[in-house]
């Protein structure tokens, strides 16, 4: 009995539980709370790890329940194809997370050892050589994620700060960005951990005064930055509602296109911005004029239509007197289409998902019986990255900069704007069909994200919701729910001046850590 018990209250065993917790936080459950609670405890169990490998433990085993929970949408896209098993979803989302918990436990472990190098005596550090521990795992913690969205093309979904987009202390990301905020986040939890493990009201009050200052702080900046007026532009996003399982049937071809038809169709006379999803046509728009004057009959005489789509490329070989053409590849597009049925402007997404948009080792795992989730021959090939595309003026509509993050892109902080031309307002077209109910809230909730950082609205159409109009505070201004058919009909937020964030990007969260590091040697210097 006594054996089972000591398995079970295994400091492995509480750091799983934390982590599984600490997901929580997440859209759609945003128990942001809960997160702080659960980090709180992965900070005591740190605290208490006697050894490096114990140290790394604790955090890669928090990572493994932190990641599958919070992963588990990914399980979902696995049921929209027949060519692997569809159980082999949920395999995927634990070996993912076997992956991606190296970084927390990599956090773990480079605090760990940096606190017991400075402390010197392992004795009990005292209260100002404490903060050693804390300050060093923030810092850990922000490069930790910084990584973890840039090794191997990068896996940038839900870093901790996300957590904190229900509340105001997400406007601090104006100025330390996403990755700054979960610093922040790894801060209050040990400051939680200092107050209850000290069992007093002065220590429970000291934590009551540092989540005040937080907020305080926070909502200065919501006073700084007040929403600023619409630009008048009227803008219109389709939401058709087709799912994942009609999206690529041809027999749903005419029927789906009715459904984007039905909703773009405005009697009234005005310039407007439509938006429609990624992937919204299988038409290849550079290669079939039927197509492109089938979608200008639906606009008006001064509307632009943004549509996601495909372009191709073949491998054009002579055989006898004919040429054989062979798909050799393709990009994931965004194009802008004019009512006299011109191309104007195509972005190609550069942030491919891999085994959705490209089969990694491809000759080697498909004789495996892999393949990649999304239909097609052949493999999707990156875009150059983040560019402005210039959308034209039109009668009462001024000439406007659009930025594009095609669907996950827009999880990718300090990466989703071209620095070199400011664009006024970012479109994320985006199919979160098939990421069941998880997905699609926490897609959003980055989105949110990545308008306060640069401070520019988000335009986000998605095939099945949630399609969204993001003010350049990150407050969602209109919104169709999750299943639903429909239009928003708004005008364009404006965007704020530049951000301290957006002129400096990932470099200002980068220096953050650096000063957590210094902050902690320090404060063990100040002890000794």
């Amino acid at each position: 009995m006594s054996s089972t018990y000591s398995k079970i209250a295994h400091p492995l065993f509480f750091s799983l539980i934390a982590g599984l917790l600490a997901a929580t936080g997440f859209a759609p459950l945003d128990a942001w709370p809960v997160t702080l609670c659960a980090l709180a405890g992965l900070f005591a169990l740190l605290e208490r790890a006697a050894a490096k490998k114990r140290a790394f433990a604790i955090g890669w085993w928090f990572g493994m329940g932190y990641f599958t929970l919070g992963n588990n949408w990914i399980a979902h896209a696995f049921t929209f194809q027949d060519a692997m098993p569809h159980w082999l979803g949920y395999l995927a989302v634990v070996a993912l997370a076997l992956y991606l918990a190296i970084y927390p436990g990599l956090a773990t472990l480079c605090a760990w050892w940096l606190w017991t190098r400075l402390r010197g005596d392992r004795r009990g550090a005292g209260r100002v050589a404490a903060l050693t521990l804390p300050l060093a795992f923030a810092g850990s913690w922000i490069v930790s994620e910084y990584l973890r969205a840039t090794v191997f093309t990068g896996f940038a979904w839900n870093p901790l700060g996300v957590i904190w987009v229900p509340t105001d202390v997400v406007l601090l990301s104006r100025v330390i960005g996403t990755y700054g905020l979960s610093g922040v986040a790894i801060l209050t939890g040990a400051a939680l951990a200092w107050a209850v493990q000290a069992r007093s009201l002065p220590a429970l009050a000291a934590f009551a005064g540092k989540l005040l200052l937080i907020f305080a702080g926070s909502y200065l900046l919501r006073v700084l930055h007040p929403h600023p007026a619409d630009t008048r532009v009227a803008i219109r996003v389709v939401q058709p509602n087709i799912g994942q399982q009609d999206k690529h049937n041809p027999a749903y071809e005419l029927t789906n296109y009715r459904k984007l038809a039905g909703l773009s169709i405005d009697r009234q006379d005005r310039p407007r911005l439509i938006f429609w999803p990624e992937a919204a046509i299988p038409a290849f728009l550079d290669m079939e004029p039927d197509w492109r004057s089938r979608l200008a009959a639906l606009l008006g005489p001064h509307d632009l239509l943004m549509t996601g789509g495909t372009k191709v490329y073949f491998d054009q070989k002579p055989k006898g007197i004919f040429v054989e053409q062979t798909l050799v590849g393709a990009n994931n597009s965004l194009w802008v289409l004019t009512p006299d049925a011109r191309l104007v402007g195509r972005y190609d997404k550069s942030h491919l998902v891999p085994y959705g948009e490209y089969l990694p080792m491809r000759p080697i795992l498909s004789r495996i019986g892999l393949s990649r989730l999304v239909p097609g021959d052949a493999d999707f090939w990156p875009g150059p990255g983040a560019r402005t595309l210039t959308l034209p003026a039109a009668s009462g509509r001024p000439t406007l900069n659009m930025g594009v993050q095609i669907c996950y892109e827009i999880i990718f902080s300090g990466q989703v704007v071209d620095r070199a031309h400011r664009p006024d307002f970012l479109f994320n077209p985006s199919n979160d069909a098939w990421f069941g109910a998880w997905g699609p809230p926490q897609h959003l909730a980055q989105a949110r994200l990545r308008a306060i950082e640069e401070g520019l609205p988000v335009i986000r159409s998605t095939p099945t919701g949630i399609s969204a109009v993001v003010n350049a505070n990150g407050g969602v201004e209109a919104s169709l729910p999750h299943y639903k058919a429909g239009a928003i009909d708004a005008f364009l937020p404006m965007a704020h001046a530049p951000t301290f964030f957006a002129l400096f990007g990932n470099v200002v969260p980068l220096a953050l850590a650096g000063l957590f590091f210094l902050l902690a040697i320090a404060s063990a210097r100040v002890r000794r």
